[in-house]
């Protein structure tokens, strides 16, 4: 949230609050009776808040008094903690024997997060942070993401004129709407090593909700280069393959910001839901080139 990113950005565990931000941008009321309205400290995430639940909201939620409180996580640093972190001894990934430094959690559903963490500060064009134990308390977190994901390929694909087809093919099948287009692309192409060249004359711009990273351009909008008078269920497929391509890239052009500002990235952790789509995780793969891991 906005508060979430404000309060980062202006307080200091040791100094406090930076009253002349809060001055220039007008919010001077922030600062009444001890900054009452926000409170004087923030905590690392997972630091006991308290002496746990008091009397009253024990009794709201049916526990015990005393209950542990701890400070809690915002949702794509939540995701990103429970995935950067998975022990992956026995995989063979690169990042195996590499410090955590080298990973990057990439939280996918309606839209995504990309969460990576440094010993030292580091300033990414675009991408939020760096953030001093935001995630992982003594590292510093940076966070970049993209404004609409699974969000963009609901869209795409619902809007087109074959979508009706295609749902009545899957619930025929029994299979999700994305299963079935993953089958028609593999028929299509005949084989699976050849199947991303399907879109060689297709081209999509995902910013159809603005670009967060690491271009950080609201007003981007979205664009389709390539389409004919055809709509049939193979045009349906190949707009579906392509948008995945696009997010694809868009991550990889978030890591090429992260590299470029001293990151060594090795291995993609992912989560959520469209990490359950098997086709989307191997574009990452293909598209950055790197090891990915799915949680």
């Amino acid at each position: 949230s906005l508060c979430t990113l404000v309060c980062k950005w202006t307080y200091s565990p040791s100094e406090g609050w930076d009253d002349t931000f809060w001055s220039a941008i007008g919010l001077e009321d922030l600062m009444e009776n001890c900054y009452c309205k926000i409170g004087e400290q923030t905590c690392i995430p997972g630091t006991p808040v308290g002496r746990g639940l008091t009397s009253e909201a024990a009794a709201d939620l049916g526990l015990r008094p005393g209950t542990a409180v701890a400070a809690s996580l915002i949702d794509a640093h939540a995701g990103g903690l429970e995935v950067i972190g998975a022990d992956v001894r026995g995989h063979q990934l690169p990042c195996e024997e590499q410090p955590v430094t080298s990973r990057l959690a990439v939280i996918c559903g309606t839209s995504s997060c990309h969460m990576a963490v440094s010993t030292q500060p580091l300033f990414v064009p675009g991408v939020w942070g760096p953030y001093l134990s935001a995630m992982l308390p003594g590292l510093w977190l940076n966070g970049g993401g993209q404004s609409a994901t699974g969000r963009l390929v609901d869209h795409v694909v619902n809007g087109h004129a074959a979508s009706r087809q295609l749902k009545e093919q899957a619930e025929k099948s029994g299979k999700h709407v994305y299963s079935c287009l993953n089958l028609h692309l593999e028929h299509m192409s005949g084989d699976a090593a050849q199947l991303e060249q399907l879109t060689a004359g297709l081209h999509i711009w995902p910013d159809f909700h603005g670009n967060r990273s690491p271009l950080a351009d609201q007003t981007s909008r979205g664009s389709v280069v390539g389409l004919t008078l055809s709509q049939t269920l193979d045009d349906l497929a190949l707009l579906y393959l392509a948008t995945l391509q696009a997010i694809a890239l868009g991550t990889r052009h978030i890591l090429d910001a992260m590299k470029e500002a001293g990151y060594d990235i090795t291995t993609l952790f992912l989560c959520g839901g469209l990490s359950k789509n098997a086709l989307f995780v191997q574009t990452h793969a293909n598209t950055t080139g790197l090891a990915v891991l799915r949680l």
